[in-house]
Formats: C-alpha cells, structure tokens, sequence
C-alpha cells in the first residue's frame, strides 16, 4: 500500500536545521504537491522520504513498514528528476529495462512492464531512439516510464517540468495529471510553481523555511488561507494586502475602515476583534469589482491577455501595488482613477502581528 506517514521529522546539516518537527499523513492514491520557495526543504524533504537523504530524527512508514533506516532499492518507491537521469548511450528501450534487469525480472516480465509504459506514455515510436534524438518533453516522458515500469507503491517527482518550454509544461502537467488517474498510484510531487500545485493536487502541503505551514486541497487553501504567507503564495497574481482598522456598526455588524471614507464589509467573527484593531484585508485581484463608489483605484499600467485583463496601480496616495482582475478588453490610460470594492464574502482578514487568519462568522467560507 502507497500510504504514507512522517512522525516529527527532522533534519539538520550540521548546526542548520533545515526541517522542523514534519508531521504529515498521506492516503495511498493520493496526489500530493510540496510547493513553497526556494530553499523551503521541500526537495530535501522528498529526498528523504525517497532514502537519499538520512533522517536526523522522527520516522517514515510506507503502508505498515516503517521505512526509516532502509535503503532507497528497500523502500518500493520510484523517483522521476529534473534533470530526467537517462543514460544517453542507450535507446529508450534500453533504459527502460536497465533497472528491471538489474533486479533480474525474468525477459517476459520486462517486455511487459516496458511495452504497457510506453503505450501508457505514448513513447512506443520512440523506443528505439536515442535520448538525444528526443524533445525535451519526450525525454521526460521516458523518465517517468522509467519510474513506472518499477510498479512503484509510491512516485516522487522533483521539479520535473522545470527544464521544459511554457507550452511543454502544460502539455506534460496534463499527462502526469491524467497518469495518476489511470494508475491510482500515490504521487508526491515537488515544485515551486503553485500553478502546478493549484492544478494538479489532491492535496497541497506548503512550506516555508523548513515547516508545513498548511495542509489541505487546492480550493481549501485558496478560500481558506491559515496565514499570511499561504494567502500571499498561492493564487497568481498574488492577494492583495490593504491596512486598515476595525469598525462595528450599530447592527453589530463588522467593517475594515480602509481609508478614503470607505469601509469594506466582511464576515469576521465579531468576538474575535474590538473597534479600532489593526488589521490587514487580504482581497484576491479577481474578487475586485469596479464600482461607482469605492476604493479610488489609480492605474498605472495593464496588462491584456486578450480574455482577460489585469491592472496594476495603487490606491490614491497608498505605495503598496494594488492588482485588479478584469474579464475581457478593459484598457483604462496611465493615471485613470476607478472605484474598486469586493464583496464582503471575499474579504480575508489577518492579525498584522500574528499574520493568521482570523476566525470567521460560523458557518460562512470565503468563496
């Protein structure tokens, strides 16, 4: 079984320690991205789930085994690399079976493995070809055929789109997605692109300087950031973050006086903040709508996409970027004022000293 489960995980090189108490569950078949930024452990910690990498404390079980002092060729698992590790004197169909024949699989058994792969994959044109001969995204494709034909419990993938052309990944993001489906094998996969782990996760696991900030599915951690630093690094363009204070009304109702004789509705939990509290509004770039009255959003440039538009500017006599989410053509000039507001449903509130989400009225998501 392709389960896995890291108890107080810790890793340190030397005087660095650069994991920190790691506790996560994964259920077998699940597809789970690490995603944070460089240098967040996240590489390391697959390395280590992987056996290239000693733990320095805590454990790994894979199903019931627990893994930690076994040996990578001990474990069952199969790792695909950036860098797609293929031995460039050998054919695809020789470096497909070089592992099964080193583990000496009888000759059948590796035709089986190799030909069920690269239809799989739909590299059989290929198999006969040299790496060289190959394009970029047809060498990774043998990379991850190579991955497969192990009949892994669990497949770990570092960064494998990295070296591949803006077309390339999505093609291959799209294969690797439609892989899991078919094999229901569990996935651990590393990036730094949260595009890649917004589309591609069952579940995403974010890190940030050697700790798991949070843990959930793609659209959990998009409406329901735990803090600052997951709200600001998952969704592209990223949350725009406005200052502001609290307000109550006479109904009881909550506000965020931000400025300009505006104040923005929201859903926070009354009991939770005073009159008069810093607080920070997270508002996502396509949870603003242009109004007749509102923030005054001053424009300094766009850019169109051609079915959508993004604008980017500040609030008039604010420095702090501000990014405005519009469908369509929309093509207001340099220095343009608009009037911009979310709804009150959109609006993500944190503690500025504590940088956590604060509690919201019972029963209400943020959408």
């Amino acid at each position: 079984m392709g389960s896995l489960k890291l108890e107080n995980l810790n890793k340190a090189f030397g005087a660095v320690h650069v994991l920190h108490d790691i506790d996560l569950q994964i259920e077998n078949g699940e597809f789970v991205v690490f995603v944070g930024p460089s240098g967040c452990g996240k590489s390391t910690l697959l390395r280590i789930i992987a056996g290239l990498e000693d733990v320095t404390s805590g454990s790994i079980a894979i199903g019931n085994r627990d893994v930690s002092a076994l040996s990578p060729a001990e474990r069952k698992i199969a790792m695909v690399f950036q860098s797609y590790a293929l031995y460039p004197h050998m054919s695809v169909r020789k470096n497909l079976a070089f592992g099964l024949e080193n583990l000496r699989f009888k000759r059948s058994e590796i035709e089986n493995r190799i030909n069920e792969a690269a239809r799989m994959l739909a590299i059989e044109p290929y198999l006969d070809r040299k790496p060289k001969q190959l394009s970029g995204g047809q060498r990774q494709r043998v990379a991850i055929g190579r991955a497969i034909v192990r009949e892994p419990d669990i497949f770990l993938f570092d960064e494998p789109l990295s070296n591949l052309d803006a077309a390339l990944r999505v093609q291959t993001r799209a294969e690797i997605t439609r892989l899991h489906r078919d094999i229901k094998t569990t996935m651990i996969y590393v990036t730094h692109d949260q595009v890649e782990a917004m589309t591609m996760a069952d579940k995403i696991v974010v890190l940030r300087a050697g700790r798991i900030e949070q843990v959930g599915s793609p659209l959990e951690l998009f409406d329901n950031p735990r803090n600052l630093f997951v709200a600001g690094f998952l969704g592209s363009p990223r949350m725009n973050i406005l200052k502001g204070t609290i307000t109550k009304g006479s109904d009881g109702s909550i506000a965020i006086d931000a400025g300009h004789g505006v104040a923005l509705p929201c859903l926070v939990d009354p009991a939770t903040v005073s009159p008069g509290q810093a607080v920070f509004a997270g508002i996502r770039p396509s949870h603003f709508t242009v109004v007749d009255d509102g923030l005054p959003f001053e424009v300094q440039y766009h850019e169109s996409l051609g079915t959508e538009t993004y604008l980017y500017g500040n609030i008039k006599g604010e420095k702090d970027q501000i990014i405005v989410h519009q469908a369509g053509h929309f093509a207001p000039a340099s220095g343009a004022v608009l009037k911009i507001m979310p709804a009150r449903e959109k609006v993500h509130v944190f503690d500025p000293a504590t940088e956590l989400a604060l509690p919201r009225l019972a029963g209400e998501g943020r959408g």
